[in-house]
C-alpha cells in the first residue's frame, strides 16, 4: 500500500552536494518521483568529485553514491524565463515536496522562497536546509559544522587532537532529520490540506546529537571530552587486539563483568576493585592493557565465541570489504545499472527496505546525467516544442 502511495508523490529538488541528495536518494527509495534541478552551467560540484570511473564529464564516483532513482533537469533560476519554466514545473507536475539547500539571500531572487511557492501551489511543502537557519547566509561544510557544534570535540584519542568523524553526519544526520519533517508534514496535509514550510539547519541538526554531554555539561558541569575508544560510564568498552584483528567489547553491568571473569581466560581480573563498575572507571587505563594482553593470543573469531557464550555484547571490528560481504548487510545492498556503459553500481543499504525497493529486487534507475531529462519533462509534462526547446538551450536557460 505505501509503495502506491508514495508512487503518487513529486519532489522537486534545487539541490547540491550532499544533504539534499541523500534525502531526496531516501525519498527516491520509497517509490517517490525526485527531479534534481540544477544550475545549466555550473551543476552540482559533486558530479565532479572522485575518480572518473565511467569516462564522461559530470559523472564521477562520488556523484554515483546517493543520486540513484532520480530525474534531471536544468534551469538557469536567475533568468527570468528560467523562474517562468520554474513555476510552469511546479503547476503541471503537481509538485508536493520542493527542497533547496540554497543560501537563503538566494531565495526571492531566484524565487524559490515559500511564499511564492505557496502562491503557485497552496498545499506545497517546503524544505530549505541551510547552514544556520533561514536567518544566516554562513555557507556550511560539514567539517566545519562539525568543529562548532562539539562533534569533534567529541571524536579522537584523550591525549590527541579532535578529529572529524568517519562520515559526514551533519549532512547525513540533517537528512534523516529532515526526512521525519516531511513524513510529518505529509501526515498534516493529509489531516488538514493544509502544506508546510520546514527550515532546518545542519549546525542544530548536529548539536542535536550530543544528548548526554548537553545535560552533563550545562547542568552538572561536568566535562565532556573524547576519550578515544572507551566509555567515560562504563567498563571494559573499548577495542582490542587480538592476533587476527581487533574487537569491540563493550561490558556494560557489573553482572556482565562477573560472567567475564569467571572464565579461565581473564580470571587474573577478578578482584575486588573490579567488581563494580565505578572500581573498573578508576583503573581503566591499566585494565584495558591487561585485557589487551590476554585477547592478543586470541583469534578474533575465538574471542566472540566466548563473550557470546557468557552473553556479554562484542563485536568484530570489520574492514568496509567484510561489512560488504556481512550477511545481514548482502541482503540489503541496492544496485543501479548504467544503460550506457552497462556498469552495475553497488550503493549503500537503506535504514528500511522499502515495498517499493523490494519490487524492483533492490535496483534503482541510474543516477541521471547532467540535464538528461530536460527534453522529456519539458515536453512530456510542459508541453514545450523541440525548436523552444532547442531556444532554450541556445539563451542558456537550460
Amino acid at each position: 500500500m505505501d509503495k502506491e502511495l508514495f508512487q503518487k508523490l513529486t519532489v522537486l529538488s534545487l539541490e547540491q552536494a550532499t544533504v539534499l541528495p541523500y534525502l531526496t536518494f531516501r525519498l527516491a527509495q520509497d517509490g517517490m518521483r525526485v527531479i534534481r534541478l540544477e544550475h545549466p552551467v555550473y551543476g552540482d560540484p559533486n558530479r565532479f568529485v572522485g575518480e572518473n570511473v565511467l569516462g564522461e564529464e559530470r559523472m564521477n564516483a562520488y556523484y554515483l553514491c546517493i543520486n540513484a532513482g532520480k530525474e534531471a533537469l536544468t534551469l538557469n533560476l536567475a533568468d527570468p524565463e528560467g523562474r517562468a519554466v520554474f513555476r510552469r514545473l511546479v503547476e503541471s507536475l503537481n509538485v508536493d515536496i520542493f527542497a533547496t539547500n540554497q543560501l537563503p539571500k538566494n531565495y526571492a531572487k531566484l524565487g524559490i522562497d515559500y511564499e511564492t511557492l505557496k502562491s503557485i501551489k497552496k498545499d506545497i511543502i517546503y524544505l530549505g536546509v541551510t547552514g544556520f537557519g533561514p536567518d544566516s547566509n554562513e555557507p556550511a561544510y560539514d567539517p566545519i559544522l562539525q568543529a562548532r557544534s562539539g562533534l569533534m570535540e567529541m571524536t579522537g584519542e584523550a591525549d590527541g587532537p579532535p578529529q572529524v568523524l568517519g562520515i559526514p553526519l551533519p549532512d547525513m544526520g540533517t537528512s534523516e532529520h529532515a526526512y521525519g519533517q516531511l513524513m510529518k508534514a505529509l501526515f498534516i496535509r493529509e489531516a488538514t490540506g493544509e502544506g508546510s514550510c520546514i527550515h532546518l539547519s545542519m549546525f542544530e541538526s548536529s548539536v542535536s546529537w550530543l544528548t548526554v554531554p548537553i545535560t552533563m555539561t550545562d547542568t552538572f558541569g561536568k566535562t565532556a571530552t573524547r576519550r578515544g575508544n572507551t566509555h567515560e560510564y562504563f567498563a571494559p568498552v573499548s577495542v582490542f587486539r587480538t592476533r587476527d584483528g581487533y574487537v569491540y567489547l563493550a561490558v556494560g553491568n557489573d553482572r556482565q563483568w562477573k560472567a567475564m571473569v569467571s572464565q579461565d581466560l581473564f580470571k587474573s581480573l577478578d578482584r575486588p576493585g573490579y567488581e563494580k563498575n565505578a572500581g573498573r572507571i578508576r583503573d581503566v587505563a591499566r585494565l584495558n592493557r591487561e585485557i589487551e594482553a590476554l585477547t592478543a593470543g586470541q583469534t578474533a573469531d575465538g574471542l566472540i565465541a566466548l563473550f557470546q557464550s557468557i552473553g556479554v555484547p562484542v563485536g568484530k571490528i570489520q574492514t568496509l570489504k567484510e561489512v560488504c560481504e556481512d550477511p545481514l548487510v548482502r541482503r540489503r545492498l541496492l544496485y543501479t545499472r548504467d544503460p550506457v556503459t552497462g556498469k552495475r553500481v553497488t550503493l549503500a543499504p537503506p535504514p528500511y527496505l522499502t515495498d517499493f525497493m523490494a519490487e524492483r529486487n533492490r535496483h534503482l534507475s541510474f543516477p541521471p546525467r547532467f540535464g538528461e531529462h530536460n527534453t522529456k519533462i519539458l515536453s512530456q509534462s510542459l508541453g514545450y516544442s523541440k525548436e523552444a526547446i532547442a531556444e532554450m538551450k541556445t539563451k542558456g536557460i537550460i
